[in-house]
């Protein structure tokens, strides 16, 4: 058998009984016989529509067919031409849902595994030139200087880009620690913090400089920035970080948490080190968490981690062929023991003392599809059931930070506070100069779609430095 007949080749995983007590990585990913075997499936299609499904436009057959010839090295740089970030693309990216979902092979088959690949070159490259500085081809400088706000994928995108096309960049970072959600809101076992930090230190190498603990909107507005501070141009990849609750009696009960605060907690402030690390967190025994997206799952599987706890259980409100988490994270939350009570959404969180002691829910039906394609769920009457927690994690997704918007007065935002675009196709906001990008403009959405917005925005800022004076 070979070539796209082969069967796809799935990655090593740590086994799950141990992995459940582990915040280390649960995917191990191909060792290189296995790269190239599964590189060895791509039948190298002349009009490749897996790069059209990448939002950065990675030149996925080159790529692959490096891979396939034992250059792994080569295949990592050759990513890099249009990826600044691929050991984090590798691993948290939908692929699925992008390049893999118009791999031509997958029609009779199973797709090309490209992430896996993606992610087996960036690490092999990073271990072979550990310690060593990368080759980088440095451009002549254009004299110009951009503002980066926030250190997220949007941001980090833009900041590669913009670099490599000679311009001078500071990214302003409001938490200690740069990476935005990468390094807060993803756990250690999807997103080790190395990698992470391996492909900061190589935007770094590019001549980007970070400020953290500088909060733009409160220190320095972008008026200020580009008057005072002297930057040509801004980006705005602030992403969405105000989290959603359910409005529900009980949600200022001990116990309680968004999703982002417990992540934070966890990833950020190392709570789950107390007292080695200062961040104190209550032991809790049984957990819920309300929601059907990764973020949901990365939660639960958190809390699975935590030394008291024995039960944690996700409540979501339609079925599990409408939850939005990748099927891959499902499994994973399966196999290390994380329970789901699906059709189930709670009515209010109750308790004694302050503290959270119980769930009451209520069970839902599938009715006609909403706006967003999936059956709306419908209550089902006299199904109303107590669910005994004593914490309960609210992942329903996020809102914006108004804070750039209310220091920016001349600069066009929605109900909702995202930014508008004045024009899409350079991501240039109404206000001259500003350009946006990320969850702070569409509202909260994958890694790679805010890696294809400051890939964007990076060139429509390139565009307006150029052509001004």
């Amino acid at each position: 058998m070979s070539g796209s007949k082969q069967p796809r080749t799935p990655p090593l995983e740590r086994d799950p009984g141990q992995r459940r007590h582990s915040f280390d990585e649960v995917n191990l990913g191909y060792t290189p016989a296995m790269a190239q075997l599964e590189a060895s499936r791509c039948i190298q299609c002349k009009k490749p529509k897996c790069v059209l499904g990448c939002p950065v436009h990675v030149q996925i057959p080159d790529f692959i067919r490096l891979v396939s010839e034992g250059k792994f090295v080569e295949a990592a740089e050759k990513i890099k031409e249009t990826n600044s970030l691929p050991g984090i693309t590798g691993r948290v990216c939908p692929q699925e849902d992008q390049c893999e979902k118009h791999c031509v092979i997958g029609i009779k088959g199973e797709p090309l595994a490209i992430g896996q690949l993606e992610r087996f070159v960036s690490d092999y490259a990073r271990k072979i030139t550990e310690g060593k500085p990368e080759t980088l081809i440095h451009p002549t400088p254009t004299g110009k200087r951009v503002a980066i706000v926030g250190s997220g994928p949007a941001g980090l995108t833009a900041a590669g880009d913009l670099a490599k096309l000679g311009h001078e960049v500071v990214i302003f970072e409001a938490l200690h620690q740069p990476g935005g959600v990468l390094f807060y809101g993803i756990p250690n076992f999807r997103l080790p913090k190395e990698i992470i930090e391996h492909e900061l230190k190589y935007l770094e190498q590019l001549g980007i400089k970070i400020e953290v603990n500088y909060l733009i909107g409160n220190i320095k507005s972008l008026d200020e920035l580009m008057s005072e501070d002297g930057f040509d141009a801004v980006f705005v990849g602030t992403g969405a970080g105000l989290p959603y609750f359910l409005g529900i009696p009980g949600e200022n009960l001990n116990g309680v948490y968004s999703a982002n605060e417990f992540l934070t907690r966890i990833n950020l402030m190392h709570a789950w080190e107390f007292p080695e690390f200062d961040t104190p967190l209550h032991h809790h025994e049984v957990l819920a968490v309300i929601g059907g997206g990764n973020t949901a799952l990365d939660a639960a599987r958190t809390a699975l981690r935590l030394p008291s706890t024995k039960r944690v259980i996700v409540l979501y409100r339609r079925s599990e062929n409408e939850m939005p988490a990748r099927s891959e994270e499902i499994n994973h939350a399966l196999a290390e023991g994380v329970e789901f009570q699906f059709l189930s959404s709670p009515l209010q969180i109750q308790g004694e003392n302050g503290w959270v002691g119980q769930l009451l829910c209520q069970k839902m039906t599938l009715g006609e599809p909403d706006a967003s394609g999936r059956r709306s769920p419908v209550p089902v009457p006299g199904s109303e059931f107590n669910l005994p927690v004593d914490a309960v994690i609210i992942a329903l997704g996020n809102g914006v930070n108004p804070l750039i918007a209310k220091s920016t007065s001349d600069m066009k935002t929605d109900s909702q506070g995202h930014i508008e675009l004045a024009d899409e196709t350079l991501n240039a906001t109404s206000k001259p100069g500003v350009f946006a990008g990320g969850d702070i403009v569409t509202g909260a959405a994958t890694v790679i779609s805010a890696m294809g917005a400051g890939k964007k925005a990076a060139q429509g800022i390139h565009q307006f430095l150029m052509s001004s004076e």
